[in-house]
């Protein structure tokens, strides 16, 4: 296998992992980027079953995300709006707070199948406006947190 080879994939070809968490997450999902050895940007796949969605409401401080929808037809929620989507479409969604939130929704009853590609930012703030979490992201580090819990800057310092 030359070069060129290592820098190409097919979606056909993917292994995709399955996950599921509660009632409305699940999808068969892999992340490419490692595969093709990107550095800057991250590439995922996901296939979304009928009915359910791969990850929730959120928004980044740091990463801008594109969607291309592959195949299937679904709902996005950006800030406070929605629209459908379908194959073909794609989204942006650009770095800022509540109002850049966004989730992909399979609401048909086909597969809702998709490519993400982000900007590879650490560290990242993630917020996730219907649950009131904040994760923050970076150097090994995973935290969430709910945001009415914050201290105050110089709560505890001596």
């Amino acid at each position: 296998m030359g070069a060129i080879d290592s820098r190409v994939v097919n979606l056909d070809e993917l292994r995709l992992e399955h996950f599921s968490q509660g009632p409305a997450f699940e999808a068969d999902e892999v992340r490419i980027g490692p595969l093709l050895g990107a550095r800057d940007l991250g590439y995922s796949y996901d296939v979304v079953p009928p009915g359910k969605r791969s990850c929730p409401f959120h928004s980044h401080r740091g990463e801008e995300e594109m969607f291309f929808i592959v195949r299937g037809r679904g709902t996005l929620r950006y800030g406070t709006e929605t629209r459908a989507i379908r194959a073909g479409d794609v989204i942006c969604c650009p770095t800022g707070g509540p109002e850049s939130a966004h989730q992909i929704i399979n609401d048909s009853d086909q597969e809702l199948a998709y490519l993400s590609v982000s900007t590879v930012r650490s560290p990242e703030v993630c917020e996730y406006p219907d649950s009131g979490k904040i994760g923050a992201y970076g150097g090994g580090l995973r935290h969430m947190t709910r945001a009415a819990d914050g201290v105050d800057y110089w709560s505890g310092e001596k």
